[in-house]
């Protein structure tokens, strides 16, 4: 019974596991399934793999995106350069449990590129975007701004030689930028209370904001966004399209 699954920590949600058990029933694949693994330790995975000989493949989420890249036998060039994997097949060539491949991928990129695509319609428009987060998921929405010519700001806690803090965000800086997007899990569910420090008065009607949250489906960085006239998407879409692209991994020799 080929068996797949999502690694991370807690696992709050389940929508991969809703996801692929809908899908699978469409396609008649009664055999097939899809569960949540959460793992305290990324070394556990090998446990998981051992154990649970029939998985083919598995997501990645919080907080393993980067840290799996030291079990990884191959990588995708695009998840390579993006430094985060969120699919993985899994391969055995052999009877023996402990033998097994694990080739790496990062579905973020074609999620969010086709939904900033259908947001925004003509990326070119874009000339430069405030990236908030620099984890496993803005990395890979930084590779889709940049691929496509885009001048990004990453803001974070504390600032770097590289980053910007929230509070060296300026009107000039906010004014200037037409994307602005949430890779942050402020404002998830259930802190669905919690709010970026952001100076939401300098957001306007020019801008675009997308928030990677999908739960709920308006998190309060959309929801003040929208107050200020900004165009406004959550990251249900981008969900939706890198789930398909994992199975279409997962289902092709």
């Amino acid at each position: 019974m080929p068996q797949f699954g999502l690694i991370g920590y807690p696992l709050k949600n389940n929508f991969s596991k809703d996801y692929f058990t809908n899908k699978f029933n469409e396609l008649n694949l009664s055999e097939y399934s899809y569960r949540n693994f959460p793992i305290s330790d990324i070394v556990l995975l090998k446990e998981i793999l051992v154990f649970h000989t029939n998985i083919k493949g598995f997501n990645v989420t919080i907080p393993y995106k980067q840290d799996i890249l030291r079990l990884l036998h191959e990588i995708d060039i695009s998840a390579l350069e993006i430094g985060a994997v969120n699919c993985v097949k899994v391969t055995r060539e052999s009877a023996n449990l402990d033998e097994y491949k694990l080739i790496g991928y990062n579905t973020d990129v074609h999620g969010f590129e086709v939904s900033l695509i259908n947001f925004v319609k003509d990326i070119s428009k874009l000339k430069r975007a405030i990236v908030l987060g620099n984890g496993g998921a803005a990395k890979a929405i930084k590779y889709v701004l940049k691929k496509n010519g885009v001048e990004i700001i990453t803001v974070t806690r504390l600032a770097t030689d590289d980053f910007i803090a929230y509070e060296d965000l300026s009107r000039d800086i906010i004014e200037s930028s037409q994307l602005i997007v949430n890779c942050t899990p402020v404002g998830m569910f259930p802190h669905v209370k919690d709010l970026l420090p952001l100076p939401f008065d300098c957001i306007n009607d020019s801008h675009y904001c997308y928030d990677l949250i999908y739960l709920p489906e308006e998190p309060s960085f959309l929801r003040e966004a929208k107050m200020r006239g900004a165009s406004i998407k959550n990251g249900l879409e981008m969900l939706h399209l890198q789930a398909e692209k994992s199975w279409e991994i997962w289902s092709h020799s």
